[in-house]
């Protein structure tokens, strides 16, 4: 383990809220969007539609509310992405965050005390849309959170260097014609050096990119402990 990991791992002994209370962790199940899932293949999840219609399938099976996942996820979710796919040595398909499938407009909770590093809308087909970084310093270690896909509403009063404190309300989900076309859901990221980036960070690698990121990029889930 890094020392970022480790630090993250001590955080919190009980999982930590990242939305919305009224969804309780029972309310909670994973949900697989990688290539290998069969079940997949009736469905095309790379529109905001199809891909709601395979959550809510999910969600309906399992008796829960929200989803969850997708970290180091090998995903087609971009196949008709240009931007994922400049060239066949560079296809970028590994998810590097956690998402969190839940209806737009679904309240997102500070996690941990924080700052605004930055923020921006990332509207690019196939980006982020809405973003924010939060910048954190635990036992005098500096990294960030970035959340993406959320309202333009989420960025309206921020300014750079305004702190939240655990359990504040930060953002909410933004709807598909916001987020870039995706079904409504939070791109949570743990990010150890922002590489200069402002507003924004890539939240898919290619496999050639995979050993750098998933070190820069550590699993959500040894902070949020989200198991169910």
């Amino acid at each position: 383990m890094t020392d970022l990991e480790k630090t993250l791992s001590i955080i919190s002994k009980k999982p930590i809220a990242i939305i919305d209370a009224k969804f309780s962790l029972d309310m909670f199940t994973p949900i697989d969007l990688s290539v290998s899932n069969t079940r997949l293949k009736n469905y095309n999840i790379t529109s905001a539609k199809g891909c709601q219609d395979y959550i809510d399938k999910v969600l309906n099976d399992s008796n829960a509310k929200i989803a969850f996942g997708g970290y180091l996820e090998h995903r087609s979710l971009y196949s008709n992405t240009p931007s994922f796919n400049s060239s066949v040595d560079f296809i970028r398909n590994i998810h590097l965050g956690l998402d969190i499938w839940a209806p737009t407009g679904t309240s997102i909770i500070t996690p941990m005390d924080g700052k605004i590093h930055s923020f921006k809308n990332n509207a690019a087909s196939g980006d982020y849309g809405p973003t924010i970084i939060l910048e954190h310093c635990i036992n005098k270690i500096v990294f960030y959170t970035l959340y993406g896909h959320l309202s333009i509403s989420s960025l309206e009063q921020l300014y750079v260097g305004k702190e939240f404190k655990k359990g504040e309300i930060l953002a909410e989900m933004g709807a598909p014609e916001v987020n870039v076309n995706y079904a409504s859901h939070l791109h949570f990221q743990i990010i150890k050096d922002l590489q200069g980036n402002i507003g924004d960070y890539p939240g898919v690698c290619s496999k050639a990119d995979v050993e750098y990121y998933s070190t820069n990029c550590p699993n959500p889930n040894l902070l949020l402990s989200l198991e169910v």
